[in-house]
């Protein structure tokens, strides 16, 4: 059979042609990829006319189309559908990719042309897209060690080879760990549990080829029984097991590997003239040092324990009043928290979740972009790589504008938790592409699918992302959608997670699934008079991990990682009934790759100026205020990383925001 990626693809919208698509295929492809991506390369760096803008700058941005092509291919399907050839195939190419992209930047022919460009570029009359890229060019170069020479040279080039290698392994590891654990149910022991969980850990059985329900590691399973379990020994079996994940020893431990990753970000740091890693990454960043991440996360930390501390206690005495003595542990957490929430609030997901069908919060997502952007969804009948996925057309004013994918059951072959990423990025350079754009959740299937309402937070932040790389109207693709400062790129995100708070958005998307009825207005009034509800612990658990993450980078690579964490959740008098979000041998975030190492913060730099813009459309009228929604697509959600991200945001808003808003959105504040 011939190999798709060598022939052009005669698909709608240029898809990739995945029913055509084999593993087979990729090893052949990605060889023959990088071989060309590399004569390209060579071919700028030695062309014989003097180094401008074009036949460099440009030039270099025409390189690598076939490798883009493929791995744009192949890591969507290793994240969101792995198998053992995919698996093998990303241990084989992390450390020649990493060699291969080494090389380019090590080009010292390559970077002399790209630093003329640099040096010459106020005679130049470059515009302001042109000046952009080029300055992004040169400090990526930079940052690279493209100025490294000799054993600095190559010793960087081994590092960044071994770190590709490690973060492999430790995805991997911690796929496995999620993978391979579950637990046969009785009937006797899903007493107690909403006909919900039930359904799907009956579902989860039947993926596992088990006799009977399941309960696994999967968040839309695991999270809900350790909330409705009365079950106090089995919670404590899930919790174990779920915060385990990397820590078991064997072939799928995690801990070395981290604490050998962080080795070498120091020292990569160091060939750099950095004093730590920390300062490193940040510095291309908003926040700029790792000082001013800690100042913001000490402003949250102090009222967020405050509150956690508080409702412990309370948590404790409703567990004491069950008849159960000793101190309130994390597997309680949860239980009683959800107890409580029904007493004081008279909510109980079990009520709530059948008004939350996946269908219609999709159909939500969808009508918010079309009345805030003017986007249309039409469904498209082609292949995709899992029967699980499905795709729409996206067009505006009867112009196409993307191919939007949504994957959105947990499986076995998915790795966990939710992300948007791109088969395909926007630009108009050195052609017109359009977007191909994909989110990836890990929700619980059902007969109807019902999420609860942190699945349809994150159905909605997924879709903000979605929205910042379709809406996206640059010229090159270096600047496209997401490719924006980390602690930026959360703010589409979560500002869209606000339209679910809408109650004419849950006033008409919100019915229920057997029979149809609109969610009643005192149910309403309860889901959004709870929307606060427990944030003390959501956020003592999210901040624990940032500040872990920030130690981990800030000075000298700890020897024992493990050790750190616990001293630095010591020195924060972290509650014994809380623990990190994502301790360090499954902090995926931080150690699969180095996206969000040293950044785990940014999702609450980003959550600073998400309150202060959703706040900019209360101000303007309401939450579809059409000029504010022209303000933020022109200045945000099309701009990409075209500017720095603090004179977007001030351009959106005229100003930078104070971290009140957020304390106030969390119901924290004073």
């Amino acid at each position: 059979m011939s190999n798709p990626f060598f022939e052009p693809w005669a698909t709608p919208f240029d898809l990739p042609p995945f029913d055509r698509i084999e593993d087979g295929h990729f090893a052949p492809a990605i060889d023959a990829a990088l071989d060309e991506d590399l004569r390209q390369t060579v071919a700028v760096a030695e062309a014989p006319a003097a180094p401008d803008f074009a036949n460099t700058i440009e030039a270099l941005m025409r390189t690598g189309g076939a490798l883009d092509r493929v791995l744009g291919v192949f890591y969507n399907l290793a994240g969101a559908d792995s198998t053992e050839a995919r698996e093998a195939l990303m241990r084989d190419y992390a450390p020649r990719l990493a060699e291969h992209s080494a090389a380019i930047f090590g080009n010292k022919a390559l970077f002399a042309r790209i630093d003329a460009v640099w040096q010459a570029r106020e005679t130049l009359d470059l515009d302001a897209a042109q000046r952009r890229v080029l300055e992004l060019t040169h400090r990526n170069f930079v940052r690279a060690g493209a100025a490294l020479d000799g054993a600095e040279a190559e010793r960087m080039t081994a590092i960044k080879s071994r770190l590709a290698v490690l973060g492999t392994q430790f995805s991997q590891n911690l796929l496995a760990d999620e993978r391979d654990w579950f637990r046969v149910m009785t009937e006797a022991e899903m007493e107690g549990l909403p006909d919900f969980l039930k359904s799907a850990m009956r579902a989860a059985g039947k993926e596992r080829g088990a006799e009977g329900p399941v309960l696994t590691l999967s968040r839309s399973i695991v999270v809900p029984f350790l909330q409705f379990s009365p079950r106090r020994e089995l919670r404590e079996v899930a919790f174990r097991a779920w915060s385990m994940r990397g820590e078991n020893g064997g072939a799928t431990d995690n801990r070395a590997i981290a604490a050998e990753i962080l080795a070498l970000r120091q020292e990569r740091a160091a060939l750099l003239g950095y004093p730590s890693f920390a300062a490193y990454k940040l510095e291309t960043e908003m926040a700029g040092t790792p000082e001013r991440v800690r100042e913001l996360l000490m402003q949250v930390w102090q009222p967020a324990k405050a509150t956690a501390d508080a409702d412990a206690a309370v948590l404790e005495a409703m567990m004491r009043a069950d008849g159960i003595n000793g101190e309130l542990m994390p597997w309680d957490w949860r239980y009683y928290a959800e107890k409580r929430r029904k007493a004081e609030h008279d909510l109980d997901e079990a009520e709530l979740k059948p008004y939350l069908q996946l269908e219609r919060m999709i159909e939500a997502s969808f009508a918010c972009a079309n009345r805030l952007f003017g986007l249309e969804f039409t469904p498209l009948d082609v292949p995709l790589y899992h029967p699980d996925a499905r795709a729409w057309e996206v067009t505006r004013d009867g112009r196409h504008v993307a191919v939007f994918i949504g994957d959105y059951f947990a499986r076995a072959s998915k790795r966990s938790g939710a992300w948007c990423s791109a088969f395909r990025a926007q630009r108009q350079f050195p052609d017109v592409q359009s977007p191909v754009v994909v989110n990836v959740c890990n929700f619980a299937k059902g007969e109807p699918a019902l999420l609860s309402y942190d699945d349809a937070r994150t159905l909605f932040h997924e879709f903000g992302h979605a929205l910042h790389q379709m809406l996206s109207d640059v010229r090159y693709e270096m600047v496209s959608g997401t490719s924006v400062a980390r602690d930026f790129v959360e703010l589409p995100s979560q500002l869209y997670e606000h339209w679910l708070e809408v109650p004419e958005v849950l006033a008409e998307f919100a019915t229920h699934a057997e029979t149809g009825a609109a969610m009643p207005q005192a149910l309403l009034d309860k889901v959004l008079g709870a929307a606060t509800f427990d944030m003390g612990f959501q956020t003592v658990e999210y901040v624990a991990s940032a500040l872990v993450d920030l130690a981990f980078h800030e000075g000298a690579a700890p020897a024992d990682p493990m050790a750190t964490q616990a001293d630095v959740l010591a020195g924060l008098g972290m509650p014994p009934a809380i623990v990190m979000r994502h301790a360090t041998p499954h902090f995926a975030h931080v150690f699969s790759g180095d996206g969000y190492s040293s950044g785990y913060y940014s999702y609450m730099w980003s959550e600073v100026m998400d309150a202060d813009a959703f706040a900019a459309f209360e101000e303007a009228g309401g939450a579809f205020d059409p000029a504010t929604a022209q303000k933020l697509e022109q200045f945000i959600l099309s701009a990409g990383g075209s500017e720095e991200a603090e004179v977007l945001y001030t351009k959106f808003r005229g100003r930078m925001p104070g971290v009140e808003a957020l304390l106030k959105g969390r119901g924290l504040a004073a």
